[in-house]
């Protein structure tokens, strides 16, 4: 095992309520109302994905007839507000992490979040004390295509000089196992809006608690 590639919302930090609650927002702006099934049609994409997406669901005369563009820049200052209130690890991710750092195997961060989240995420996280667990940060405005393509993951493995056959991903959505299957990754899959089933090369796990670095070698073995 070469390197570990963690997702960052859902997965790595307990966002996908502060995603929620601006969701709602967006949804109450375009006068409908925000529903799971909403949430699931757009978990883990990209804002160039998840806005057109929900303006085309929401059907209203005023999503008909919005900018997607202009539509995501309000989200993502939407979401970035309630990123600023702090965001938490999920379970197991402190323990995770300072193992694959004290094993020596290098970690990146892979989002489909813009870097204004990802940034103000990190720095919530720094602010408990936390190390800087990163030697590579990816966000969803700096590669593409984005997720579900392969891509992202691609960029991460080359940044850091592996082999994306020898990294595993670890990921809670389906556009983000997608997205490292495709680049030739192992994965582990923590799902927490949309069920994800095992597959070749792929486990699947109720939370980060349940990981361990021997599971991880293994799915590279």
């Amino acid at each position: 095992m070469q390197a570990v590639l963690f997702d960052l919302d859902g997965l790595l930090v307990d966002s996908e309520p502060l995603w929620t609650i601006a969701e709602r927002d967006f949804a109450a702006r375009h006068a409908t109302t925000w529903t799971p099934a909403m949430k699931a049609a757009i978990v883990g994409t990209h804002l160039s994905f998840s806005v057109p997406t929900m303006l085309s669901v929401f059907g209203t005369p005023s999503a008909r007839a919005a900018d997607p563009a202009a539509e995501a820049a309000w989200l993502l200052r939407r979401v970035a507000a309630e990123f600023a209130r702090g965001v938490e690890l999920r379970p197991g991710a402190a323990r995770l992490l300072a193992e694959l750092r004290d094993a020596a195997v290098p970690a990146a961060l892979v989002s489909s979040s813009y870097r204004l989240l990802v940034d103000t995420a990190l720095a919530a996280i720094r602010s408990d004390g936390s190390p800087d667990w990163f030697r590579v940060t990816i966000a969803g405005d700096e590669v593409a295509p984005p997720k579900p393509h392969p891509q992202p993951y691609l960029a991460a493995a080359a940044a850091l000089g592996v082999d994306p056959a020898r990294c595993v991903v670890l990921e809670d959505s389906p556009a983000g196992v997608a997205a490292a299957e495709a680049a030739g990754c192992a994965v582990v899959a923590v799902p927490e809006v949309t069920p994800i089933p095992p597959g070749p090369r792929r486990r699947v796990v109720a939370t980060l608690g349940d990981v361990t670095l021997d599971c991880l070698r293994r799915l590279i073995a």
